[in-house]
């Protein structure tokens, strides 16, 4: 299991292990964090897993590619820099310790 750290907008943190395979939104939803409302159900077809990585981890992550980028310019107060998709975050080893907030809503 990969440990997650959640920040709602309000600032209540959930630590959550997630299983490797799954994606950083099915953690999310898997164990109830609100915030990720995913209403595509992983699809990168909405924005509503949209969340802002910890400034330590975006050169750790894979790049976004196009499709995450055009769905991106709808989620609610976009950050250039830190904004995901949930939906597209791959959980692996390699992202014990990573940490995502959640915006004031999701579009």
């Amino acid at each position: 299991m990969v440990k997650i750290t959640y920040i709602e907008f309000d600032g209540t943190q959930h630590v959550v292990d997630v299983a490797p395979g799954l994606t950083v939104m099915e953690g999310a939803r898997d164990n109830g964090v609100k915030g990720i409302e995913a209403d595509c159900g992983g699809a990168c077809a909405c924005s509503t897993c949209h969340v802002y990585v910890d400034a330590a981890w975006i050169d750790r992550l894979p790049a976004r590619d196009p499709m995450e980028e055009d769905m991106l310019d709808f989620a609610y107060q976009p950050d250039p820099r830190l904004s995901r998709l949930t939906c597209q975050l791959k959980v692996t080893p390699e992202l014990e310790g990573l940490v995502v907030r959640m915006p004031e809503r999701q579009i």
